[in-house]
């Protein structure tokens, strides 16, 4: 039975936890996690707006004219940490003994080409001086060493704790780029973004969501970079940060979906995902809100072609604001005559949001009851960039349980893949999303929304981990551009592969809008 002890209430408690959210959780357990339902792939002129390059600048200008005067703030999800992109480093690491074999040996018997790459383009990274200087620091006899000895040292020295400890570091603060002699990591990479497209010319507003662990570790760079930037670009940075908040963890349950227990008797909660950023955006208080995640950089000479497409992105935001504003303010002042109702409604499904033909027909003030309550959300537009392979979710038309249909960005995890039909929906994906979003988050009145309020609940996702070889379901919340901005306005806008440039791997930092 899942009964509740004074120790578990007093753990909710210091989390902020509700006991309705805590049973709404384990309802979730029991009833487990419908999968999306796809009506179509959303493709160009179908939920995805072409941008040709006349029309990217039509939008940039519409942006730059209606920025001033407004609060805009640059929110990146900085929490990621490094591991992952050194996997085939630390498996290098582990399993090569240079006195054993040759490094020819090891890479024909594991074929990993990522360590190949790795060492074929070592001295392009922006790193290497510092890892050069490292090594030689902790083996002063490194340079007297056969060379497969030296490129374990490389990695180990890299990795590990006594070194440089990349392994261990948030990936926003490692040196991504290397501008002259300068070397610049994603963190401070997104503070020259903001002062080309998220700034008033005097100040520019970032915030990073980041892990406590890391705090002193951004502060530390924080202080090192914000002077001399703000004597470069002449311009005041306002810079926060948050943590993912303690209230939005989730409780493990057994495979029976009772609740699971750690070593000493405690409920055992988890982080829910990057869903659980949703409650640190409704915490930001601007009129635009630029979305994009901490590795999602370039170097210099690329900046000018990402600046310009962010740019079309919020002025086409911009524009349906406007629009949108316009239409709820009119119906507030009983302004709409009937005639304009049907223009309304077409402007809606322009909009990508679903109008029933029976609407039509409707009396007048039953249509704009349906107008407002259409409306009255928050709205994003989001960049998506032709499929290349790359993994990730991507925009679909999905079916709701009322038979309607909307535009979102589904996962595969969301979608049941042992669904021929779906399946093949979800293969003939056309683009992706490279998480660029341009958010508004007040409404018409210049109030805050609730983003809690605009969720789907059941885009969560359960998945299946281990505590102490011990088997457990996790619940994730819906994902932050998923499920937890299910129910906004969306526009999806077509921006070219050069705004995508993320590092999932080292050896990513080797490509040409890294180098």
């Amino acid at each position: 039975m899942n009964e509740l002890t004074p120790k578990d209430r007093q753990l909710l408690a210091k989390k902020g936890i509700t006991e309705e959210m805590l049973a709404e959780q384990v309802r979730q357990f029991e009833q487990g996690v419908p999968p999306i339902v796809l009506q179509r792939t959303a493709v160009l002129d179908d939920g995805i707006l072409p941008l040709p390059k006349e029309e990217a600048a039509k939008y940039s200008a519409i942006y730059q004219k209606h920025k001033k005067g407004h609060k805009i703030v640059k929110f990146v999800p900085a929490s990621g940490a490094a591991t992952r992109m050194f996997k085939s480093l630390f498996a290098f690491r582990d399993d090569f003994e240079p006195e054993r074999e040759s490094l020819a040996a090891y890479l024909q018997r594991t074929r990993n080409k990522d360590v190949k790459t790795f060492f074929e383009g070592l001295e392009r990274f922006a790193f290497f001086p510092i890892l050069r200087k490292a090594v030689q620091k902790l083996h002063p006899d490194f340079d007297t060493l056969n060379e497969d000895v030296q490129k374990h040292l490389y990695v180990v020295t890299l990795l590990g704790e006594d070194g440089l400890n990349y392994g261990n570091m948030p990936k926003g603060l490692l040196p991504f780029h290397r501008h002259s002699e300068k070397i610049a990591t994603p963190f401070e990479e997104h503070f020259r973004e903001a002062v080309l497209y998220a700034s008033d010319e005097e100040e520019a507003h970032l915030h990073f969501t980041i892990t406590e662990q890391h705090t002193e570790a951004f502060h530390k760079e924080l202080a090192l970079i914000k002077p001399q930037l703000e004597e470069r670009y002449n311009i005041k940075f306002d810079v926060s940060f948050s943590y993912q908040k303690p209230s939005t963890d989730t409780v493990s349950v057994t495979e029976e979906n009772e609740y699971f227990r750690d070593e000493e008797g405690n409920l055992l909660f988890r982080p829910a995902g990057h869903g659980a950023l949703l409650s640190n955006l409704g915490d930001i208080d601007a009129d635009i809100i630029f979305i994009k995640n901490i590795d999602n950089v370039v170097v210099k000479k690329y900046t000018d072609e990402t600046v310009f497409y962010k740019e079309a992105l919020a002025g086409k935001l911009c524009e349906v604001q406007e629009e949108v504003f316009h239409i709820l303010h009119r119906i507030d002042n009983n302004k709409v005559k009937k005639k304009e109702v049907k223009k309304i409604l077409d402007y809606l499904r322009s909009i990508n949001i679903n109008v029933p033909d029976y609407l039509y027909k409707f009396r007048r003030q039953y249509a704009l009851e349906f107008v407002k309550e259409m409306l009255h959300r928050p709205i994003r537009v989001c960049g998506m960039v032709k499929n290349e392979g790359e993994p990730g979710g991507g925009p679909f038309w999905i079916r709701e349980k009322d038979g309607s249909y909307s535009l979102q960005i589904i996962e595969s995890a969301q979608v049941n893949m042992e669904d021929a039909k779906q399946k093949e929906i979800f293969a003939q994906s056309t683009h992706f999303n490279p998480v660029d979003l341009v958010c508004g988050t007040k409404d018409y009145q210049g109030n805050k929304y609730d983003l809690q309020q605009y969720i789907d609940p059941e885009q969560a996702f359960i998945t299946s981990k281990t505590y102490m070889g011990k088997p457990l379901k996790a619940l994730e919340l819906p994902g932050l551009w998923n499920g937890s901005m299910a129910k906004w306005i969306t526009i999806f806008v077509e921006v070219p592969i050069i705004t995508f440039n993320p590092v999932k791997i080292v050896n990513d930092l080797l490509k040409k809008t890294h180098q």
